[in-house]
């Protein structure tokens, strides 16, 4: 089970409740700054490095805009919560001498935070039974819950994957996955990198955590998320997106996102 809120009065978030009992997330990440919750069970974080993080009921995890990783259900039922904010919305609102929070990824074990993260789901998914969303009690009820995750400790703390020369090399690249309505092949992609097709797939991997396939992949959900928030139809979205059919877009979306297009978009 999964449901979903988004509103158009407060465009700048978005948040989720899921409940799942196998593997659904492949490797990805959000244009937005994110911050989980388990609820129940355990489940096994991943991030960019590939280094395996055990997570258990009641753990938060506050994961930057564009971090790759993964979680996935470690034994049994897992429920959860994620809350999306803009992350220059989300810088706002942090104290003074958090910038740490929006660097790397960070686990916290601390009840406070965890109640008050909870707290703001609550708001959301109570606006979307029929209320209209308080936009400034949503932002302080965020700025509180952000305030208490800075104010404890990190449990385990993912540094980013840095290469500022790496990604500039791959910026033409990028640029090419990001731009061309079709799949580029991958000796083309090469080409521009001016490295072998071996090199380029290790390369992108090492600076960005992803192939260049999945990268493209990654950063067409991320437009279809926005496009569907906006109330885009479905068969649109999949063409404008360059998807060869709909059954295609449902399958890549839903392994990012562990939801259908139709279920995200209501």
């Amino acid at each position: 089970m999964t449901e979903f809120w988004h509103d158009a009065a407060l465009p700048q978030l978005e948040a989720r409740r899921s409940c799942q009992d196998a593997a659904c997330y492949r490797p990805h990440s959000h244009e937005r700054f994110s911050v989980g919750r388990i609820d129940a069970g355990t489940t096994r974080f991943t991030g960019a490095d590939g280094g395996l993080v055990p997570l258990a009921a009641g753990d938060v995890i506050l994961i930057p805009a564009g971090h790759v990783h993964s979680c996935n259900p470690d034994r049994g039922r897992w429920e959860y919560g994620m809350i999306h904010a803009d992350q220059d919305w989300v810088a706002g609102l942090l104290p003074v001498g958090s910038d740490a929070l929006l660097t790397g990824i960070t686990v916290l074990r601390a009840p406070d935070a965890y109640r008050r993260v909870r707290d703001v789901e609550d708001l959301l998914f109570a606006a979307g039974d029929g209320c209209a969303v308080d936009g400034p009690q949503v932002a302080e009820a965020l700025r509180h819950a952000l305030r208490a995750c800075a104010a404890t400790s990190a449990h385990r703390r993912i540094d980013p994957l840095t290469d500022d020369a790496l990604l500039e090399r791959l910026r033409p690249v990028l640029a090419r996955l990001h731009e061309d309505a079709s799949t580029p092949a991958l000796d083309e992609l090469a080409t521009v990198a001016g490295m072998d097709r071996y090199a380029l797939v290790r390369t992108m991997k090492r600076a960005t955590g992803l192939t260049p396939v999945a990268w493209r992949h990654n950063d067409r959900v991320t437009a279809a998320r926005a496009m569907l928030r906006a109330g885009r139809p479905l068969a649109e979205t999949a063409h404008a997106l360059g998807f060869a059919d709909q059954s295609h877009f449902h399958r890549v979306f839903r392994a990012h996102v562990a939801a259908t297009p139709g279920a995200y978009r209501r």
